[in-house]
């Protein structure tokens, strides 16, 4: 076993414990059903919970076979997926105008990929708001690894309720990939809105349909059920729905653009998970068939005591995942890579 699978096999029992695994990833994958209107209404169904649950049990896979930085970044011919990510981090912080000394919220921060280069390039302080202690517990061991840990604080809550959080504190604000799980994108808006001080700037990327979806397309509507089971979406928006959600908060929206539409020669946002781009480790985990080789040595590895049972039942999950975002993208109806800028006015 190589030292990388090694270091995921301590991160696996670790976020798993003594947990029945498969039966967490059974309910998990049912979501949708459990989610369904009538269900709903029926109680015991709560969305942010299984957002909660989604990154518990998948995180220590989607860093292995993604990057510390979990989310899509444009793409172009010449670089690795993660180039690409420090490219499309490095917009931000440019168009977010970030100055030294300023603080900053990093909206379900992940592991913190995003927030590690924040601090060190722009020398903010960066505060992450996460529910996942799985996840905060990684982000701040890697934070003390990069000699971070001085300049980023955390708080475990949920985005929608930052009430420990004082209105006007932030001088800026973003969130990536994270408030497309919002079950209620205008209030997570006006959660944000009402922590940032007034005059502050807001980056934010979401998982969109595009134009191209089509609601009488019973094949658009397989796909889009199938990212939402894959992702734990409750919902996926427009751009012109993320547009209105923003400015019913309060904000002031500059831009909003789908990235993943570029000049000059680019790659789409889904050929790691198609192709090989990258590196010849990285691609290896990232094509249909590297993915089914290592659920097919998860199995193994779970007889042999190496992953903790029912670990092969989430690389499932997550290969269909992947799946489920070729699909969405070749038929172009989907894009994790809208992007938006909006400003909360004097």
């Amino acid at each position: 076993m190589t030292s990388s699978l090694r270091k995921l096999s301590r991160e696996l029992r670790h976020a798993y414990g003594d947990s029945d695994v498969r039966g967490r990833q059974q309910t998990l994958d049912g979501w949708i059903d459990r989610a369904a209107p009538r269900a709903a209404s029926a109680g015991g169904y709560d969305h942010t919970e299984t957002v909660k649950e989604y990154y518990d049990l998948c995180s220590g896979f989607m860093v292995w076979g993604w990057s510390e930085s979990l989310h899509f970044a444009p793409l172009t011919p010449n670089e690795t997926l993660e180039e690409s990510q420090v490219r499309h981090q490095r917009l931000m912080i440019s168009r977010l105008e970030l100055q030294q000394g300023m603080t900053v919220v990093d909206v379900g921060c992940g592991i913190g990929g995003p927030m590690r280069r924040v601090a060190r390039e722009a020398g903010v302080h960066v505060v992450g708001i996460n529910n996942s202690t799985i996840q905060l517990e990684k982000a701040r061991r890697l934070n003390a690894e990069a000699g971070l840990d001085h300049m980023v604080e955390y708080q475990v809550c949920d985005f929608m309720d930052m009430s420990n959080i004082a209105d006007d504190t932030f001088d800026r604000g973003y969130a990536i990939e994270s408030t497309c799980h919002a079950p209620d994108k205008k209030k997570a808006f006006e959660e944000i809105f009402r922590v940032l001080k007034p005059g502050a700037l807001f980056w934010g990327q979401e998982m969109c349909l595009t134009d191209t979806f089509d609601p009488s397309d019973h094949r658009h509507q397989r796909t889009k059920q199938d990212l939402m089971r894959g992702i734990a979406l409750k919902d996926i928006a427009t751009f012109g729905e993320v547009d209105q959600a923003l400015q019913a908060a309060g904000f002031s929206v500059i831009e909003g653009v789908n990235r993943d539409i570029q000049q000059g020669p680019s790659t789409p946002w889904y050929r790691p998970m198609e192709s090989r781009h990258g590196t010849l480790g990285a691609v290896l985990r990232r094509l249909p068939l590297g993915r089914r080789v290592f659920y097919a040595g998860t199995r193994v590895g779970e007889v042999l005591r190496l992953f903790p049972k029912g670990s092969a039942e989430v690389v499932k999950f997550l290969d269909r995942t992947a799946d489920a975002y070729v699909a969405g993208g070749r038929t172009g109806i989907f894009t994790p890579l809208y992007c938006f800028l909006a400003r909360k006015p004097l």
